[in-house]
């Protein structure tokens, strides 16, 4: 680090300084749960590297939401991108608080950190079949890959850590008996056994029985997961969602800058995306998180769980700012109302989700609760007027409720402080 630098004194004048020892490869260490305290604890290199397969699969499910929505099929489309995006943001999920437990950084454990990055980028292959046809064969056996990968790393924490044996046990039993779930529904669904309706009905089942394996697994004792570790890592995939933003909007931009010349409207729509961006970057990060997940851990499960909204609104915003940049140049089989909303509609839950997901690690703000209902309100009734102001002005004026709610949320926090 810097600090480490800056702080060390420099050598006497003639004295010769032996180069740095060249870094040793771990080729095998004992995976022990990590000290909850450890200081300094960022994330790795290897961690980093994970996250960018999954800009692979975001990208893919993010582009295919934005032509749904703008063929008109948005709510057809959403179930759709919700499913695709929960198997997405769970298998992120878990990793990450597997490796904030037992990162041990060795060969062992990169390689089955790459065992999951592969079945990452077979489940990105499967997000257009999925989107077009229902086919979650692709995204089944992608997502499989990437528990097997995980399910050997809790069996090898049970046994080479035995103080933690009955927790890491019931993780590799509770994800494994699932993928036996996961591929049941796929042989219904291409089977034609049940109904659209139905299969819908059984992934939330299943999902729901996913979203209880830690509940379970933990009941007797808990993982030392390092608060700080796991705040950074949730920021830094709000900046990839963020980033994926800024690139759907970006390359409609240049789509439509190449086949029209750049034009008043268009300029209005992406400067007013890239301000809602930045401003909800601003609102994400205005509070630590660290600081409240050490305070209350207890509520790690609403805090983590409740990013899945937070994350998913981020994915469906590119989608939304793409839709709305193509709608300046083309016309599209959507209202400009309907452009209005799919960008208005994933800020607000946004907003929304993201005062409660700040609540449960950190005391009630009725400033903070006045605001953000506030800002939902506005931010929900403002493409109502989009027939007589057009989307580039309803979106600039969107894009004001953003900034005021920065400066009324930078306000209260000042004041908290």
């Amino acid at each position: 680090m810097l600090s480490d630098v800056v702080d060390r004194p420099c050598p006497p004048k003639g004295i010769a300084v032996p180069d740095a020892a060249p870094a040793r490869i771990r080729i095998r260490v004992r995976m022990t749960a990590r000290p909850i305290d450890e200081p300094h604890r960022a994330s790795s290199p290897l961690e980093l590297l994970f996250d960018l397969t999954f800009v692979v699969a975001v990208a893919a499910a993010t582009v295919q939401f934005a032509h749904t929505i703008a063929d008109g099929h948005a709510a057809d489309g959403l179930i759709p991108f919700l499913q695709v995006f929960f198997a997405i943001w769970w298998a992120w999920m878990n990793f990450t608080w597997f490796a904030s437990s037992y990162d041990t950084d060795d060969v062992t454990y990169r390689v089955l950190t790459m065992v999951q990055m592969a079945g990452v980028l077979v489940l990105a292959a499967g997000v257009t079949a999925a989107a077009d046809h229902a086919d979650y064969g692709l995204i089944t056996i992608g997502y499989f890959i990437m528990r097997v990968g995980l399910v050997t790393l809790w069996l090898r924490a049970s046994i080479e850590d035995p103080a933690s044996r009955r927790t890491a046990r019931r993780y590799a039993i509770g994800i494994g008996v699932l993928q036996i779930g996961w591929f049941g529904r796929l042989y219904l669904a291409e089977s034609g056994a049940l109904s659209d309706d139905a299969l819908v009905a059984v992934f939330v089942a299943l999902a729901i029985l996913e979203l209880a394996v830690p509940r379970w697994a933990e009941r007797t004792q808990t993982t030392n997961w390092h608060p700080h570790h796991i705040a950074e890592r949730y920021g830094l995939f709000t900046i990839i969602l963020l980033g994926e933003a800024v690139l759907a909007s970006s390359n409609a931009v240049r789509g439509a800058v190449e086949e029209t010349e750049a034009s008043a409207e268009l300029i209005t729509v992406a400067v007013s995306g890239l301000v809602i961006l930045f401003a909800l970057w601003w609102l994400y990060f205005l509070r630590p998180a660290g600081p409240g997940l050490v305070d209350r851990r207890e509520a790690s499960y609403r805090w983590g769980y409740g990013h899945y909204g937070i994350f998913a609104a981020l994915a469906a915003l590119g989608a939304g700012l793409e839709v709305a940049v193509e709608q300046t140049g083309h016309e599209l089989h959507l209202s400009p109302t309907g452009a209005s909303y799919a960008v208005a509609i994933p800020v607000a839950a946004f907003v929304g989700l993201l005062w409660g997901v700040h609540r449960c690690i950190s005391g009630p703000s009725r400033i903070h609760l006045a605001s953000a209902i506030a800002g939902v309100a506005v931010v929900l009734l403002l493409p109502l007027a989009t027939p007589w102001i057009g989307t580039e002005a309803d979106l600039a004026l969107l894009a004001a409720t953003c900034v005021g709610l920065v400066c009324v949320a930078s306000w209260a926090e000042n004041l908290r402080r």
